[in-house]
């Protein structure tokens, strides 16, 4: 019998060859992402750890510097690191060198004025030398280290992507205006973030503190161990010399940085990995469908054969591991295949991340024993198992009855069973993703996510039930456009349903997941376009390219612009109002009604300019408030007041739950977070303006000026690109899915050679046969995605259900040109895929194709 099933797969080489791809494409992707992860999180995890070479202790300050944000601007005590702490560090028996560290954001401008590189990733530092003149950390390539004020040092990949010399001025900022300094040097370093693409500006140590801290202050401070002393022995050490402010500050041995920085990015590669590893267990989901039509059709094509071994003495056992070890074969030949892929995969990946991210970490290729294990596994696993319910019907076949047909169609109690269960499965899944939808919370994820898995299931079981009435739609449409062939074509994909569900499933599948993502990208990015841009009736948004705090400079540079109607800083401060810290958003109130346009619920904004506030619906009900209410307040320093509620507004994702006039804010707090500037134009939105308020700004490469149409445009980039990143995901779903469609017409244009050798007997010439097979290959591609794109809008309308919450304005859109646009592409996909067994039905003999037994 084993001898027999090898015998088979020798046999039947070309009709297992699309179920061995898709086998091999599915476990090359699994393999793929394996490798490229381990090899990816090896190099970045290396790379990272040269940062802490040096570092034995390091004492870090979170609140100091720009980065700060308000709610940690409000916890800061007057303790910071200072001078007199990196002396006192110092002087401790096990120090062999301390030195305080300056950093913060600071952005470099090209020669045309435009920000270098990511505003996330452009940093400032301060230059320390050593009694030598040089910084260790920071080796000169050309020039010296910058010695006083408007001079600075740039590292070798920022000076080289502008195009800078050293003696060359260059514009740097932070969050006020830019300034223009000369260049004294350029630098190497193995810094992982700059290696990576960033950019690190030096300056001498006092221009650093007083562009990124606060003079004599310092952000850290490393110390480095004398030989002979334990890093925990020195933390601990350190611990005294630092100024008490509770928990504050931080002090952290070298490894337990090291450590850190290790789990960060274990953690980011994980999170990576499993991403990858869905979209690539899809793929071999998708491929257990085309597997077992593939077993399921070579079986009725051997009924005969299987039914002769039966006759001879063959038990239904060895019939059903017969099949099994074909599937074993397979699925052990095409996982090593796909193993090899996957590994060049991701010797791809990782050249291709190199390519795109200039500098990124690179090192040798991890393949890892868990890999080879796993991908080997999965693809035999998933091949047999999908070969399991195929195996146990060939063993169920009648010696006798087998012998007299070659064809066992379907009796209709199994149909009947599969559509009982299918509609219960199916009945079930929609009910929990309605109620789930009804939630209107984060509650309701999980009933959603269990039921649209079941009802998905659900759909595949019913797939043959509902491909007959689906398909007679368009039947009458075939004959009329097609004549024969395409009345033929219908009968022909409704002729066996489950062989139609089979394959129109795997399509089914990649087109769910495909319109749920573009439904929900659609539907979120319009929900955030209109609460961010339907509230703001102001020309022009000024804000960091980064999310960093404005200068307050850049607020009264701009109000004393020319062409300048009405102007607001937007600030951001955290209170405790009730019973909790919230956020408080700040806009002058002479000005909020020409840069904001709010919809009220009840109250108005006439209070606001009296010392008033403004709240959001959401913390209106949850609080009972209503206009006229008051809220009480403990400030900063203790004090305690409270508030009158002037007016209810609709939740809007551009302004916190509760609004406050910058004036009342000040008395405060003297210095609160600035995030954006609303600036209204007296002849409204023009480029002279936008330029003049760049020009406000000191031109500063981090700021952005946007208009209302930038803001959008943002939005949908991000949208954008997300979407274009799943898709790209789902494509190798979508290519075993079209492997599936090409392998059963193919092994159906085999099954019906006799059919066929009549048609043309009778007179069908080749061209009508070619189009016979390509409209079924259409009907039954247009019949998955169809079901597809159906499944997929009504899980995204489920999904928006449980963020409406979240999500202030939600509602489900459905891009109409982007579902056709998916069915025209599906009918193409059937077009394309049935080229080739079209052409060899097409090329058959007349004569030999009739005289097939």
């Amino acid at each position: 019998m084993y001898r027999t099933a090898l015998r088979n797969v020798l046999a039947h080489k070309g009709r297992l060859l699309m179920t061995a791809l898709a086998v091999m494409l599915g476990t090359a992707f699994v393999a793929g992402t394996m490798v490229f992860s381990d090899t990816f999180g090896k190099a970045m995890s290396n790379s990272y750890s040269k940062s802490f070479s040096d570092v034995s202790v390091q004492v870090t300050d979170p609140a100091a510097g720009s980065e700060a944000r308000a709610r940690e601007k409000s916890e800061r005590g007057p303790a910071a690191l200072t001078d007199a702490t990196v002396q006192q560090i110092a002087a401790l028996p096990g120090t062999a060198a301390a030195r305080g560290v300056v950093g913060g954001f600071t952005g470099v401008a090209d020669k045309k004025g435009n920000l270098i590189g990511e505003a996330w990733n452009a940093r400032g530092a301060n230059f320390a030398p050593g009694p030598d003149g040089k910084d260790s950390r920071y080796p000169m390539a050309e020039g010296r280290g910058p010695r006083a004020a408007k001079e600075i040092a740039l590292d070798r990949g920022t000076a080289d992507k502008a195009g800078y010399k050293v003696g060359d001025t260059v514009r740097v900022a932070s969050n006020g205006p830019a300034v223009d300094a000369t260049l004294t040097g350029i630098f190497g370093t193995d810094d992982p973030q700059v290696v990576s693409g960033g950019t690190l500006t030096l300056f001498d140590r006092a221009t650093a503190q007083q562009l990124l801290l606060t003079p004599g202050q310092y952000s850290s401070i490393v110390v480095t161990a004398k030989p002979g002393t334990g890093e925990t022995a020195l933390a601990d050490a350190v611990r005294p010399a630092v100024p008490a402010d509770g928990d504050r500050f931080r002090i952290e041995t070298g490894q337990e940085l090291k450590d850190e920085q290790a789990k960060m990015v274990a953690n980011g590669t994980s999170s990576m990995k499993t991403m990858l590893l869905v979209f690539a267990f899809i793929s071999l989901f998708v491929g257990i469908f085309i597997i077992a039509n593939t077993f399921t059709m070579l079986i009725a094509q051997r009924t005969k054969e299987l039914a002769l071994l039966r006759a001879v003495g063959a038990s239904r056992k060895q019939v059903t591991r017969s099949v099994l070890v074909e599937a074993l074969v397979i699925g052990a030949v095409s996982s090593v295949a796909g193993l090899v892929a996957g590994i060049g995969i991701g010797a791809g990946m990782q050249a291709l991340i190199g390519a795109i991210g200039t500098g990124m970490p690179s090192g040798p290729l991890v393949v890892a024993p868990l890999t080879i294990v796993v991908a080997l596994l999965v693809g035999v696993l998933v091949t047999v198992l999908s070969a399991l319910l195929p195996a146990v019907r060939a063993a169920r076949i009648a010696p006798v009855a087998a012998m007299s047909s070659g064809d066992q169609p379907s009796t209709q109690k199994s149909l009947v069973i599969r559509n009982a269960i299918g509609s219960v499965l199916a009945g079930g899944g929609l009910a929990l993703v309605a109620y789930g939808a009804s939630t209107g919370n984060d509650s309701g994820r999980t009933p959603v996510g269990l039921g649209a898995a079941l009802a998905l299931i659900g759909v595949f079981v019913l797939l043959p039930l509902l491909s007959r009435p689906v398909i007679a739609l368009v039947g009458p449409v075939l004959g009329k456009l097609f004549g024969t062939p395409g009345k033929l074509a219908r009968q022909n994909a409704v002729r066996n349903p489950r062989r139609t569900a089979a394959t129109a499933a795997a399509l089914t599948i990649g087109l769910t997941l495909v319109s749920a993502m573009t439904v929900l990208g659609a539907s979120v990015g319009g929900a955030v376009d209109r609460a961010v841009t339907s509230a703001m009736k102001a020309d022009f948004n000024v804000a960091m390219a980064n999310g960093m705090a404005l200068s307050p400079q850049v607020p009264a540079e701009i109000a004393k612009t020319s062409g300048v109607a009405a102007s607001s800083a937007l600030t951001a401060v955290y209170w405790e109002l009730g019973d909790r810290t919230r956020s408080i958003t700040g806009i002058d109130a002479k000005s909020a009604d020409q840069l904001l346009s709010l919809t009220y619920t009840s109250g108005s904004g006439a209070g606001l300019g009296k010392g008033e506030i403004l709240v959001d619906s959401d913390l209106a009900r949850s609080k009972a408030l209503v206009p006229g209410s008051t809220l009480a307040v403990t400030y900063p320093d203790d004090t305690r007041g409270s508030y009158k509620v002037s007016g209810v507004f609709e939740k809007n994702e551009m302004l916190s739950p509760v609004v406050l006039d910058n004036a009342e804010i000040a008395k405060h707090d003297q210095d609160p977070y600035i995030t954006d500037v609303l600036v209204k134009g007296a002849g409204g939105e023009s480029a002279s303006l936008k330029q003049s308020l760049k020009d406000a700004t000191g031109a500063n490469p981090a700021i952005e000026v946007k208009t209302k149409q930038d803001v959008r445009d943002q939005f949908s980039q991000i949208i954008t690109f997300a979407l274009n990143m799943m898709y790209g995901l789902l494509a190798m779903s979508v290519i075993i899915a079209i492997l599936g469609v090409v392998n059963t017409l193919a092994m159906s244009v085999f099954e019906r050679k006799r059919e066929i050798g009549m048609l043309r007997a009778i007179g069908l010439d080749r061209t009508g046969i070619k189009r016979m097979v390509r409209l079924e290959s259409v009907v039954i591609s247009v019949f998955g995605a169809l079901v597809g794109v159906l499944l997929g809008c009504f899980v995204a309308w489920a999904v928006n259900g449980t963020m409406k919450s979240s999500i202030a304005g939600l509602t489900t859109v459905v891009p109409y040109d982007k579902m056709a646009l998916f069915l025209a592409l599906a009918g193409l996909v059937g077009l394309v895929a049935a080229f080739w067994p079209a052409r060899r039905a097409s090329r058959l003999d007349i004569l030999d194709s009739i005289k097939t037994d």
